[in-house]
C-alpha cells in the first residue's frame, strides 16, 4: 500500500506546475513514513530563474500539516529563504489556525521505496549573522558543541564554554558521523552551523544521521545558522 501510494505521489509531482519535476532529498530508514491531512509546497530548481528556483506554495491549507518538497539539487542559499517564508506565513495565520498542524520536509527513503517525512517545525533558521543573538546562543553558563559544516565534504567540531571556543577539529565528514568518541562523550548542547552552498540533499542527510548517531543526553539547538 505504501508503495502504491508513494507511486501517486511522484504522478503527482510530475503533473503539476507544467509537469515540473522534484528531485526529493534522499535518506534510508525513515522515522516518520506517514502524515495524515497535508497540503504540499513546491521549491523546484529552475536555472531559468534568477535564484534558479520556482516556489509554489498556491496549493497550501492553513489548517493541515505541510509538505514541503524541496529540490535536493538546491543550495541552503537558494531554499532556506523560502522556507523561512513558509515559517513566517504558518507563525503568522490567524484565523482557522490549528496549533497541531507541523511542517515536514518531503524525502525519499531509499531504504523501504516510499516516502519519509523530516519535521522542521520549531528549526529557527538564521541567515541574517547581524541578527543573531549570540549572548542567547552562546551563554557563557552553557557548554557547546559547536558542529561547523564548512563544505559538502568538510565539518569542524569546537567547543565553546566561559565565553571561549576552542580550536576547531577539521575533520571529514563521514569520519565524523562515524566517530565513536565524539558521539558516545558528547552530552552537551549542540549549536550547528551550516555553509551556504551545501546541497539541500547534504543538508537533509545531515540532520538525518545527527539525530541517529548522538546519545540520548545531546540536545540539538532548535537554532541553525546558515552563512
Amino acid at each position: 500500500m505504501k508503495r502504491y501510494i508513494y507511486l501517486l505521489f511522484i504522478l503527482f509531482l510530475l503533473n503539476c506546475d507544467n509537469e515540473r519535476i522534484v528531485q526529493l532529498p534522499e535518506i534510508e530508514n525513515a522515522k516518520i513514513t506517514e502524515v495524515k491531512d497535508v497540503s504540499p509546497a513546491y521549491i523546484f530548481y529552475d536555472e531559468t530563474q534568477p535564484d534558479s528556483t520556482l516556489f509554489n506554495r498556491k496549493n497550501l491549507i492553513g489548517t493541515t500539516n505541510w509538505l514541503v518538497n524541496v529540490d535536493k539539487r538546491l543550495t541552503l542559499k537558494q531554499a532556506i529563504p523560502h522556507i523561512q517564508y513558509l515559517q513566517d506565513k504558518r507563525k503568522k495565520a490567524s484565523m482557522h489556525k490549528n496549533e497541531d498542524a507541523k511542517n515536514y520536509f518531503t524525502c525519499n527513503d531509499t531504504s523501504m521505496g516510499s516516502l519519509g517525512f523530516v519535521e522542521f517545525t520549531d528549526v529557527n533558521y538564521i541567515i541574517d549573522i547581524n541578527s543573531l543573538e549570540f549572548n542567547e546562543i552562546f551563554n557563557s553558563e552553557n557548554k557547546l558543541a559547536l558542529i561547523h559544516f564548512i563544505s559538502n565534504d568538510f565539518v569542524s567540531v569546537s567547543d565553546f564554554y566561559n565565553d571561549q571556543q576552542t580550536e576547531g577539529d577539521i575533520m571529514k565528514i563521514d569520519s565524523f558521523l562515524r566517530s565513536k568518541s565524539f558521539n558516545k562523550k558528547n552530552d552537551n548542547k549542540i549549536q550547528l552551523v551550516f555553509y551556504k552552498d551545501i546541497s539541500f540533499q547534504q543538508y537533509i542527510r545531515l540532520r538525518y544521521k545527527l539525530s541517529q548517531v548522538l546519545n540520548d543526553k545531546s540536545e540539538i539547538s532548535n537554532v541553525e545558522i546558515i552563512y
